[in-house]
């Protein structure tokens, strides 16, 4: 026992450490996922330390470090609990009608079609986005077109296709390619039954990772490069979507500084989303973030429906009259980070990302 103990310090210390180095390697990026889940180890190691027999004379040595990191990691993750304070908002007069969407990353070669139009149809969101979906969801959705007849679609085979559905109006909407001719972003401006208009934004940049992107410039450079775009716009926004990221690291955090939006999970919960089937092992990878003027309500992950992640829900309202109050919820970047924001920028554009332009299952 005495040596596992050993060993999960050593284990646990590396990855503490690795996300620190500012490197864009997966090496590096993919320990960020799993602080809740190092957390959880750190403290289990703890535990561990007390319960062995046969302590070294560095036994305390060991525990203070290891208290350490329980400290570290769980200073930055209370912001992602009801335990860290935020001020709730309830509609007024003046705001818009509660309005809903759906945000789900369907995993290209899930099959079971027929699943997701029936949670489409189980709570009639006023708009959903798709992530991954080629021609073949785009066939198995136009079932759903009466309901939604205002699309943006982006079909492609690459498992970065794109699909905005919804029954509100859009008043225009367009595709960005920002780092790569094959990685898309939607950008549709919409209109209410009740006169408020605002931005929706779907991404999906892809990830680093043993498999996929060797680093993550691309992914990276997609994101604020959106939020640059997002800072243009005079209207308010909401941006969801596949991340491939985690809220706590460094470029979500200058993704939210860079575009001045608010982080709904703060305050709220981490919903983790992938993977769908294993609960002790799931990241909350797919994210969102509004402008002042946008007040979420609910914002949960529904059931599984065949894909590796689990879908996003969200209720929401705006008002234009209440906006001031989410404020301070907002942060500005200094000089510095605009700085590494453009550079980020600018190294997304440069890597060649080496995707096949269609890709098939294994």
């Amino acid at each position: 026992m005495w040596t596992a103990y050993l060993i999960l310090t050593v284990l646990l210390l590396i990855l503490t450490i690795l996300p620190k180095i500012q490197h864009s390697h997966w090496i590096f990026r993919v320990p960020e996922f799993g602080k809740i889940q190092i957390t959880v180890f750190v403290l289990f190691t703890i535990i561990l330390g007390f319960l062995t027999p046969g302590k070294s004379e560095y036994f305390w040595y060991y525990q203070g470090l290891l208290l350490v990191m329980l400290i570290h990691h769980s200073i930055i993750l209370i912001k992602y609990t009801p335990l860290y304070p935020v001020r709730k908002y309830v509609q007024k007069y003046q705001s818009s009608e509660k309005l809903h969407f759906i945000s789900a990353n369907v995993y290209q070669f899930n099959k079971e079609h027929k699943r997701f139009i029936q949670l489409i149809k189980k709570y009639r969101p006023d708009m959903f986005l798709t992530m991954e979906s080629n021609r073949d969801w785009k066939q198995a959705l136009k079932e759903l077109e009466k309901d939604y007849p205002y699309q943006h679609k982006v079909t492609l085979e690459n498992t970065y296709g794109m699909h905005f559905y919804s029954k509100l109006e859009i008043e225009s909407s367009q595709t960005h390619y920002f780092v790569a001719d094959d990685i898309p972003s939607i950008e549709a401006h919409l209109k209410t039954e009740d006169g408020f208009t605002f931005v929706f934004f779907g991404v999906h940049p892809p990830p680093p990772s043993p498999t996929e992107e060797e680093t993550s410039k691309e992914r990276d450079g997609d994101l604020l490069s959106t939020a640059k775009r997002v800072r243009e716009i005079k209207k308010p926004v909401i941006v969801v979507g596949d991340f491939n990221n985690v809220a706590w690291s460094k470029s979500s955090i200058l993704f939210r500084k860079t575009s001045h939006l608010i982080d709904p999970r703060i305050g709220h919960s981490f919903v983790s989303t992938f993977h769908a089937k294993y609960r002790l092992l799931r990241f909350p990878i797919d994210l969102m973030f509004h402008s002042e003027e946008i007040f979420i309500q609910n914002l949960k992950t529904l059931e599984s429906f065949g894909s590796d992640h689990l879908p996003v829900y969200c209720e929401f309202f705006l008002d234009y009259e209440q906006d001031e109050k989410q404020e301070e919820r907002i942060d500005h970047a200094t000089k510095d980070e605009k700085d590494d924001a453009e550079e980020m920028i600018e190294e997304g554009k440069e890597e060649d990302g080496e995707r096949d332009t269609v890709v098939t299952e294994e």
